[in-house]
């Protein structure tokens, strides 16, 4: 009857050209026992495979559920310059004053006493003076005001206040991010940037300022139009920085930032992309065209799912055996075009580019399942640094990019609650919650970053809602025992004004973590959640490598405007800079 039933299946599978193909994973399911009498037996469900399946399979991916296909719009190009010139000889179509709530001080006239808003009242005939005190702008963050006054080389001039002081690089980046809103309302072509009050920057933070100031704008400017079908392309064209001195070495810290600006939008639009379009293997194919692109640094090695099964990855297998969209192990790695090599670096991101929880479906208010596309923001951090080191090309390191892709779905091949899979470093794992998957797709990839003989690794991941419930939408979570290693990265963070906060790794939680079955569960209790998820982790990292894992999955994402952020590419360059040199 059995036999019957199965032959039925099969007939009928094959006829409707969706049968689908699992060959490659199937061995993950033979679950070897011992019976009390000492019998070795194994139990197992063949796969039904095909050519005509494998075809099909290959043909749908093409072209994509929906027929949907990003547009390739050009991001626009702006040029970015160092200048010392006087602000009111300066000519274009807005110069914008970056103010604190200091600087708008007046005095018992109503005049400023600023030198710089100073000089611009006295060119526009006291009319900046009175126009601000009538719009009530006092400098205050978030405020901003364009006049169209005659007096000046240019044609507005805009105050974008910065609160009561200004000294990080997040607000010199939201300078530039008003900036941009600013040119943009007003259909600009030509900016430039002035601080009122520059006079005490030191020579290194007058670089940060205007990196930051060049990131901002950038990234301001730019707007994910790819799946729309009208876009109105930005017009500005030139921004010049004016008073935090010139020179090749402003002029190298600009073209830096716009190559991290770069990477960061590539970032953004990997996670904006939908799961229909960006599959494993798009994902995979886009971090080939980054190792093209810079070729002599980069390179690439791509697995599949059989290659990954000759390596024993079974707990990542696992994950990506109930779709019918192939999984994909990403390596990018890269090397300087000369000199010695001085550290050994891997950046690990989750790839899941769907997760829809499998079994444990996510389901109910707060599940979230609308935007799970997003889980893969830990891969667009780690090739989105690929791509920006593939431009900067740092000497002295070698740095390996790591991403374990696949989607977490249902079928009756997939994954089961208290299914039992075995990781590549021969560790067991009962998986007693399907949506706890990123965590053993990253247990195969530490293994794997660790046999490339590499001396620290960091690796990002979307991995736990707790995450979020414990530091908000915009702070990342940092677990690691090298307190080293969370230096670096927080040195880092502090150029780049990304947030991050650490975290215990609370060894007595593990006891949650234990199986009666296996060396160990997927998930343990409901409270300390991020932190147990962190420590399961650490159970697949070599303890002679510094490893510390990021858990991005507030700060991935902008909920108000429903975009990727392009989180953790900025601050893991500079930390990669920071090993260069």
């Amino acid at each position: 009857m059995v036999a019957t039933i199965v032959a039925s299946l099969a007939t009928s599978l094959l006829a409707s050209s969706f049968s689908h193909s699992y060959h490659s994973t199937s061995s993950l399911f033979f679950t070897k026992l011992r019976s009390s009498s000492g019998l070795r037996f194994s139990l197992a469900v063949a796969p039904l495979c095909s050519r005509r399946a494998k075809f099909m399979a290959h043909t749908l991916a093409r072209a994509t559920l929906g027929l949907t296909q990003p547009a390739n719009i050009e991001h626009p190009k702006i040029s970015f310059a160092a200048k010392e010139i006087d602000v009111g000889e300066w000519k274009g179509d807005i110069l914008a004053v970056g103010v604190t709530e200091k600087d708008m001080t007046k005095d018992e006239n109503s005049k400023f006493q600023n030198s710089i808003l100073k000089k611009l009242d006295g060119l526009l005939g006291g009319l900046l003076a009175e126009a601000t005190s009538e719009e009530d702008f006092t400098g205050k963050a978030g405020q901003s005001t364009v006049l169209r006054l005659p007096g000046l080389g240019s044609k507005r001039v805009g105050l974008i206040g910065l609160g009561q002081s200004a000294s990080s690089p997040a607000a010199f980046r939201g300078l530039g991010e008003a900036v941009a809103a600013t040119a943009r309302a007003a259909q600009a072509s030509s900016v430039a940037v002035v601080l009122a009050s520059s006079e005490g920057l030191s020579n290194e933070s007058k670089l940060n300022t205007a990196s930051a100031i060049t990131s901002g704008t950038v990234l301001g400017i730019y707007e994910d139009n790819r799946y729309k079908s009208e876009s109105k392309k930005p017009q500005l064209k030139s921004v010049d920085i004016l008073g935090l001195g010139t020179g090749p070495e402003l002029e190298k810290k600009l073209n830096y930032a716009e190559n991290v600006s770069s990477a960061i939008i590539f970032g953004r639009e990997l996670v904006n992309s939908p799961a229909n379009v960006l599959t494993p293997v798009v994902l995979a194919e886009e971090a080939s065209k980054i190792a093209s692109l810079y070729s002599d640094v980069l390179s690439a090695n791509i697995l599949t799912a059989e290659q990954c099964k000759e390596l024993k990855m079974g707990s990542y297998l696992g994950v990506a055996a109930a779709s019918s969209n192939p999984p994909r192990f990403i390596h990018l790695c890269y090397k300087p075009p000369s000199g010695p090599i001085k550290a050994k670096l891997a950046l690990v991101g989750k790839g899941l580019t769907f997760d829809s929880g499998g079994y444990n479906i996510k389901t109910g208010p707060g599940c979230s399942i609308e935007i799970m596309k997003i889980d893969m923001g830990g891969s667009a951090a780690v090739l989105g640094s690929a791509k920006a080191l593939g431009q900067i090309k740092p000497p002295g390191v070698e740095v390996h990019f790591i991403v374990a892709s696949c989607e977490n779905m249902i079928s009756g091949t997939g994954m089961r609650p208290r299914d039992i899979v075995t990781a590549s470093n021969g560790k067991t794992i009962e998986v007693n919650n399907t949506d706890a998957e990123g965590r053993l797709t990253l247990a195969d990839a530490l293994v794997y970053a660790c046999n490339q003989g590499v001396e620290k690794i960091v690796d990002l991941a979307t991995l736990t809602g707790a995450c979020i419930v414990a530091l908000g939408p915009s702070i990342a979570g940092v677990f690691t025992p090298s307190d080293d290693l969370a230096k670096e990265v927080f040195e880092a963070s502090e150029v780049s004004g990304e947030k991050f906060w650490r975290m215990p790794l609370e060894e007595s939680y593990w006891e949650s973590m234990k199986s009666g079955v296996a060396d160990m569960v997927n998930t343990g209790a409901r409270t300390g959640g991020a932190i147990t998820a962190a420590l399961f982790l650490k159970q697949f990292v070599d303890e002679k490598v510094q490893w510390m894992h990021i858990d991005m999955a507030g700060p991935v994402w902008n909920d108000k405007k429903h975009v990727a952020t392009g989180f953790g590419i900025s601050t893991l360059v500079e930390w990669v800079l920071k090993n260069s040199s």
